[in-house]
């Protein structure tokens, strides 16, 4: 698929997704985890697991039939034999990044399988999508575009970051403070994205932003800290609306504990023994 508005979008919205989702499932994990003071991970921790794995993986191949089977893509054609050149390289480019987030699907659903992988493996993976991604677009030629390649390397800074946070979790598993930044790189990634296929192609058409225009990159610049902002006042949002939503289920199963108490006597010896239940009505016992 060639650099478009809506390629770019595609993208970003991949990105934003999971941003989104984990900055609601991360916080509601760590309010709970904290509550109950458990250290092994529950099954919804790990159907979530797998689920997320799953989409990804969805995603990606999805990614890879549109980069090569739209009408102006490369349909798996690497080298013209015709001109004795390669073809267009940039859909391979995507291609190459969804194949290695399509892996790291595949890790994340398999680590939580029978298979028994190794903890931390689905991150290890994660961590090397997104160093590919950020090395694809480091060294890609923007053909002299002074523009185009400043706003991917801001880009690249958001993806390394990510990639060093997942790395980071390969030895510190569930560590709140390394899933909220990578949480944050995601929706940075996927917020920039978007703001790319403004300033290179703008959805009502036209050449795009000036590549000539030096004040265009200093504005970029700062446009790229206004990203991180709203990442983070968006993180801050879910975060509190988690923390609302947990204290609210408490006090759900507070006042069923409460309504089951009126009906029976839960008895705890203080000497470590297991609770009786007793019925209400202390009848003759037989």
């Amino acid at each position: 698929m060639p650099t478009t508005f809506l390629s770019n979008a595609l993208r970003g919205t991949f990105f934003c997704i999971f941003g989104l989702w984990w900055s609601v499932r991360y916080p509601l994990k760590y309010l709970r985890r904290k509550a109950n003071a458990e250290s092994q991970p529950s099954n919804g921790v790990q159907r979530a697991e797998v689920f997320e794995g799953a989409v990804k993986a969805f995603f990606a191949l999805a990614g890879i039939l549109v980069e090569q089977f739209v009408p102006a893509g490369p349909h798996l054609q690497l080298y013209s034999p015709k001109t004795h050149s390669w073809t267009d390289l940039t859909p391979w480019r995507y291609t190459t990044m969804y194949l290695f987030f399509l892996l790291s699907g595949i890790v994340d659903v398999v680590s939580h399988s029978q298979l028994k992988l190794p903890l931390g493996l689905d991150r290890l993976s994660l961590a090397v999508a997104l160093f590919i991604e950020g090395l694809l677009f480091c060294f890609h030629d923007y053909n002299d575009a002074a523009l185009d390649h400043h706003v991917h390397s801001l880009l690249a800074v958001a993806v390394f970051a990510g990639a060093l946070c997942a790395l980071l979790e390969v030895f510190l598993r569930d560590h709140i403070i390394l899933e909220t930044l990578r949480t944050s790189s995601f929706l940075l990634q996927g917020s920039w994205l978007w703001q790319i296929g403004f300033v290179l192609s703008p959805p009502w058409g036209g050449p795009g932003w000036d590549q000539s225009d030096r004040s265009n990159l200093a504005f970029l610049t700062m446009c790229f800290c206004w990203h991180y902002a709203g990442a983070l006042a968006v993180l801050a949002a879910n975060s509190a609306a988690s923390r609302c939503c947990n204290e609210s289920c408490q006090l759900k199963l507070g006042d069923i504990d409460v309504e089951l108490d009126c009906g029976m006597c839960i008895r705890k010896g203080k000497s470590g023994s297991g609770g009786a239940l007793l019925p209400e009505n202390g009848s003759d016992d037989k």
